[in-house]
């Protein structure tokens, strides 16, 4: 079949592709993108299709097939099809610390503890603390991430023990997720 066949024939099946395609996505523009997207495969195809077929059928179909194909895909990036002033966005710090931490003993106490670790976990886990990243540490210190995190890991366990054998924990340096 010719283009301008495909063009007659898919100008007859147009409204109720994109009725169709509106009845899945539940919004205008998704819609109209849908069948868009429809009549490009369509078109590709068009050579596959054979007249005996009904053509609404056979278009319903790669509507229908694409639509759950793109939903899939959505799902799988966590797309938000939600306008932004809807959101509330809440800003969350990397660190999260409890709110007995800014008396002054406390942070005296903590201070010290960090002051006592290892020179080779203390550097890591100040910067940490100051909010560079594990990459920013790693490229600074000249060693492999694995052994940053290694190290804050093994800091902040040194760091809890020392701190849950003196007195109670006012402190929690896991990154908020």
């Amino acid at each position: 079949m010719s283009s301008s066949q495909f063009e007659i024939i898919y100008k007859d099946h147009f409204h109720a592709l994109h009725s169709f395609a509106f009845k899945l996505t539940k919004n205008k523009m998704d819609a109209d993108d849908l069948v868009q997207e429809t009549a490009i495969k369509v078109f590709r195809n068009f050579s596959s299709y054979r007249e005996a077929d009904s053509f609404r059928n056979w278009s319903f179909t790669i509507l229908r097939n694409t639509f759950i194909t793109n939903f899939k895909k959505r799902k799988r990036m966590n797309i938000v099809s939600v306008p932004l002033e809807d959101l509330n966005i809440e800003c969350q710090s990397s660190v999260y610390v409890d709110a007995n931490i800014y008396s002054e003993k406390h942070l005296k106490i903590l201070r010290a503890y960090i002051e006592n670790l290892g020179d080779t976990s203390k550097e890591p886990l100040k910067m940490f603390l100051n909010g560079y990243t594990y990459k920013e540490i790693s490229i600074y210190l000249k060693i492999p991430i694995g052994t940053v995190k290694s190290r804050i890991n093994f800091a902040r366990k040194k760091l809890k023990l020392s701190y849950q054998t003196t007195s109670k924990p006012i402190i929690n340096l896991h990154k908020v997720a």
